[in-house]
């Protein structure tokens, strides 16, 4: 682009080297305009998701590092051992403090993420009171308002709460972009957002494909034998995934001697409980969290890919998994609900199937279904690799990034040009009239 470096403050609470989340896309986002010439400096919290709790060597209160030339400023927060309404409310709001009392060194332009609402909302709030104010963005990952409702998180009062928090803060930003499509028609009608001031941009690949050779020596160490079928699901483990309908389904399996070996890859808040449920259960294994470099491997040690969501969610957001599934090779089978956004990213992509998101008996056989038959197994799998080059690309998503981000820094140079204008060249400027007597 011709626009010069402009100088850019992401402030979110996910940063490398979280894994999973929103985590990879913000520092996807921040090494991204840095290699492309642009000053960055992200304001983040420490380490902590999705094991919700901070890493081991990370109990300083501010630190501050260089991660491919983006300035990183780490800011401590509360870290709930529950991340419930409360918790995670207490969490962002920490967050948001610390935001809004450290220095940005006056940015061109300030992205904030949400999630965490709070803390965005608390530096939209401080951006716009400045007195050379920057330009105002937010990347919308989940919608807040939306989601408390789908997962019965709040009662009718506090959720009218969130939502009223939500659209204050979408309306006070200089523009919003969403991550699908989806999200737009929730922020007009619901959150009172301008639908020219929303762009879709969406999030990216970001996961190497599997070697072959490593996910055979993946699969042969964990002891997935060749007439299993192996269906995976990587990931957080929290009240969202609904992940009991898998324990469901792996019960069942071994009441029936099935072929089907169901395997948990990652952390959250709800893995404890989920392990307590499955105990003596042969057909069901949980496994910590890989490293990015050994993920690939471990997809596509797997026959079958799961993403499944609890009853209910439809449309708060989209699992980030998706991403790096659909390169995979593998196909990819969803059980959640046939209206909300991640069935129509299956179908849209033509690399899966869907079933209902409370049904593990038919989880369970379309698991097996889908192991068995290799050559459908190999469609969807191709199906996904075409869809993720044509719709997935990280240099489209950062050149649409950019030119949105370029688009804020104009939009915010013009309003300061005109602010600056003798009064008689203002906007609404009064011009005196000849006197009449």
């Amino acid at each position: 682009m011709n626009q010069g470096p402009i100088k850019v403050a992401i402030l979110g609470i996910n940063y490398a080297p979280e894994p999973t989340g929103i985590a990879p896309y913000t520092t996807g986002l921040a090494r991204g305009l840095a290699e492309r010439g642009h000053e960055v400096e992200v304001l983040t919290g420490f380490q902590h998701y999705p094991q919700w709790e901070r890493a081991a060597g990370s109990a300083r209160f501010r630190k501050e590092e260089i991660d491919e030339h983006v300035r990183v400023r780490r800011l401590s927060h509360h870290v709930p051992r529950n991340p419930g309404g409360f918790g995670r409310g207490f969490m962002e709001l920490t967050f948001g403090l610390q935001l809004l009392t450290t220095r940005w060194n006056r940015p061109d332009v300030v992205i904030c993420v949400s999630p965490p609402l709070l803390a965005a909302m608390l530096s939209a709030v401080r951006a716009r009171l400045a007195w050379r104010r920057p330009a105002v963005g937010l990347v919308l990952h989940d919608v807040y308002s939306t989601g408390v409702v789908e997962v019965a998180a709040m009662s009718r009062g506090p959720a009218h709460l969130v939502q009223m928090l939500e659209s204050a803060t979408a309306r006070l930003v200089d523009s919003v972009a969403v991550i699908h499509d989806g999200f737009t028609n929730v922020l007009v009608d619901q959150l009172g957002v301008d639908r020219g001031r929303i762009r879709a941009i969406r999030n990216w690949n970001h996961v190497g494909t599997p070697d072959p050779v490593a996910s055979a020596a993946f699969r042969e160490a964990h002891g997935w034998h060749a007439d299993e079928v192996v269906i995976l699901h990587a990931g957080n483990m929290g009240a969202k995934q609904g992940l009991e309908n898998v324990i469901a389904a792996a019960k069942l399996a071994a009441r029936g001697n099935s072929c089907a070996r169901f395997i948990l890859l990652g952390d959250g808040n709800q893995r404890a409980r989920l392990e307590a449920a499955a105990a003596g259960l042969s057909t069901v294994e949980f496994l910590a969290p890989v490293s990015e470099e050994v993920f690939p491997a471990a997809l596509g040690a797997a026959d079958v890919l799961l993403v499944n969501e609890r009853p209910g969610i439809a449309r708060m957001a989209v699992p980030s998994k998706l991403t790096s599934y659909f390169t995979s090779g593998k196909p990819i089978l969803a059980a959640t609900d046939a209206g909300g956004l991640t069935a129509q990213e299956i179908i849209a992509s033509g690399a899966g199937v869907v079933v209902p998101a409370d049904r593990p008996d038919l989880l369970l056989t379309e698991a097996v279904r889908l192991g068995q038959d290799r050559a459908f197994a190999a469609q969807l799998g191709e199906a996904g690799h075409r869809y993720s080059a044509a719709a997935l690309s990280a240099d489209a998503a950062l050149d649409s990034y950019e030119r949105w981000i370029v688009d804020l820094a104009e939009m915010r140079r013009r309003s300061r040009t005109i602010a600056e204008l003798p009064p008689i060249y203002g906007a609404g400027a009064c011009v005196p009239r000849e006197p009449t007597g």
